[in-house]
């Protein structure tokens, strides 16, 4: 307070240190507020939808000519309604390689031990590029050539970016441009997968019919999934696991090599993977019956089984990531454990998941509003949430590094700052 000067300052530092659209507004008004009174508020604590309209940004969607293709003031609503339209129109010019010329282009220094870069100049067309339909061409081998990490693509004076992917079509891939690189990693280690499946058939028979202990686990997994999805998903893994360890392959001998090196640990990987999954299914069919059994609180079993959900999705084999993977047996554990014990102390267990209720509120309302946009550090703090479980209500198990309410609201003022 005043309000009035408050604001006055903001705007005035803003413009003398970052400038206008470095950033969210939210975010650098929340730091601004934190650092001037020491209140830790939270992005929820702002009410957008309390503002009037014409306060927020107006977005007009123009093409190459210059005419409006849709307007309005929610950029996830026009990339809704005109998303498709635009992602058809960049990859059909993105395809167009018989009128490309194609040049190399200068890279960054990070990006220089990556994959290459290519400039592409689309020749003059009176044909707009959502009018224009080009067929990509399957492929069941690498024969496409080296495969760039991005492509500069230049149609008048406008240079367009775009991101090469290879995409799964079953019995082929075909590559595609994407505007969006998020999307194309996503598509491209999927794609890239098939095209290694598919120059392995032979192994990849023999495996689908020998994954140790399929039918046991198919029972544990029967309330999750069936069978066929439970063994889609170990051979997946053991795929990326013995083929597409980083960094990628990026041309024909690269992906060659790669072939003939995974090629005698595919079995023994996916082995060590369904070993994994089966004693994973063991300690959540426990975990599941406990719960049915000791009926506690509608609050605490509400807790518990959303904390089941989360760690036990349908395809949890091929979801969670590979360190964490190890964990979800003992992260299953410290849910019986819990169970063990809440007869004999339910005021403990209600005194623990009012400390831990806060932090995992928090990451859930900064996992929806990132709307399923990865995030690595946000990842890491899904786990510590775990651990601070166990710490919680299991400690016999033990946790791989000390863990408390306090260092997991360190981590989050350095995660959110």
């Amino acid at each position: 307070m005043p309000l009035p000067d408050f604001a006055d300052a903001f705007v005035a530092q803003v413009q003398a240190t970052s400038g206008f659209g470095s950033g969210s507004l939210v975010d650098v008004l929340q730091r601004a507020v934190r650092d001037k009174t020491q209140v830790d508020v939270k992005r929820g604590d702002f009410k957008l939808e309390q503002l009037p309209t014409h306060l927020f940004m107006n977005f007009r969607v123009i093409d190459e000519h210059g005419r409006q293709l849709g307007t309005g003031r929610n950029v996830a609503a026009l990339k809704a309604e005109l998303g498709g339209q635009a992602r058809s129109a960049f990859q059909a010019l993105a395809q167009l390689k018989t009128q490309h010329h194609v040049v190399p282009t200068a890279m960054s220094a990070p990006a220089a031990t990556a994959r290459k870069v290519v400039a592409v100049a689309a020749a003059p067309s009176k044909s707009h590029a959502q009018n224009v339909s080009v067929a990509a061409k399957p492929h069941t081998d690498w024969t496409f050539g080296e495969l760039p990490e991005l492509m500069e693509i230049r149609k008048g004076d406008q240079t367009l970016v775009g991101f090469p992917a290879l995409i799964d079509c079953g019995a082929h891939v075909v590559v595609e441009v994407f505007d969006e690189p998020a999307v194309a990693a996503t598509k491209h280690r999927t794609g890239l997968r098939r095209l290694v499946a598919l120059q392995i058939r032979d192994a990849l028979k023999y495996l689908e019919k020998n994954i140790p202990d399929l039918q046991k686990m198919s029972v544990y997994f029967m309330p999750i999934g069936s069978a066929d999805e439970l063994r889609d998903q170990i051979i997946e893994l053991a795929l990326d696991r013995a083929f597409l360890m980083e960094p990628l392959p990026t041309d024909a001998a690269s992906f060659r090599r790669r072939i003939d090196d995974g090629r005698g640990r595919l079995t023994l990987i996916a082995n060590e993977i369904a070993r994994s999954a089966l004693t994973i299914l063991i300690e959540y069919a426990a975990a599941t019956r406990k719960l049915k059994d000791a009926r506690p609180a509608k609050d605490i079993a509400d807790d518990i089984q959303a904390q089941l959900t989360g760690l036990m999705p349908k395809r949890f084999v091929m979801l969670t990531p590979w360190a964490p993977l190890a964990q979800l047996p003992r992260y299953l554990k410290g849910i019986t454990l819990r169970l063990d014990k809440l007869r004999a102390d339910p005021a403990r267990d209600a005194l623990r998941l009012a400390e831990l209720r806060p932090m995992e509120q928090r990451y859930l309302r900064l996992l929806a509003e990132r709307k399923g946009v990865v995030d690595a550090r946000l990842d890491e703090f899904r786990w510590l949430i775990e651990e601070l479980r166990v710490s919680f209500f299991a400690q016999e198990l033990r946790t791989p590094q000390p863990v408390s309410v306090k260092r997991l609201e360190k981590a989050w003022s350095q995660f959110t700052h």
